[in-house]
């Protein structure tokens, strides 16, 4: 069974940095997309960027050039760098991996990133 644990989260200034982690457990796995999507209170769950095993990215227009995703395969653990957070990147953070392998998507549990001004 496929666990997927957040962690990261947290207050930050506007300005500052955060790295999000998205650990799989159950593996190993071979990731084949890999998301991050936020959710505002009172607002719609939003994409923030996807990536595939292919090393393609895509990354919302709000976000782009200042959020990265990676993937440490060993760890299997996908990342999401948040540089230069401003206050409405205030959000809960989830991840989601697709594996072929099952034919299947996973979600983690959600971790709050809160950026004051």
């Amino acid at each position: 069974q496929v666990q997927l644990v957040e962690s990261g989260g947290g207050l930050v200034q506007a300005g500052g940095s955060l790295r999000l982690s998205c650990a799989a457990s159950g593996g190993p796995f071979r990731f084949n997309t890999m998301g991050w999507y936020r959710q505002a209170p009172g607002k719609e769950r939003e994409l923030v960027g996807t990536a595939t095993s292919g090393g393609t990215t895509n990354y919302a227009d709000s976000v782009k050039g200042r959020f990265t995703i990676s993937v440490d395969n060993a760890k299997n653990t996908v990342y999401l760098q948040m540089n230069s957070l401003k206050p409405e990147d205030t959000a809960v953070y989830y991840c989601n991996v697709g594996i072929a392998y099952y034919g299947s998507t996973y979600w983690g549990q959600g971790t709050q990133v809160t950026v004051s001004s």
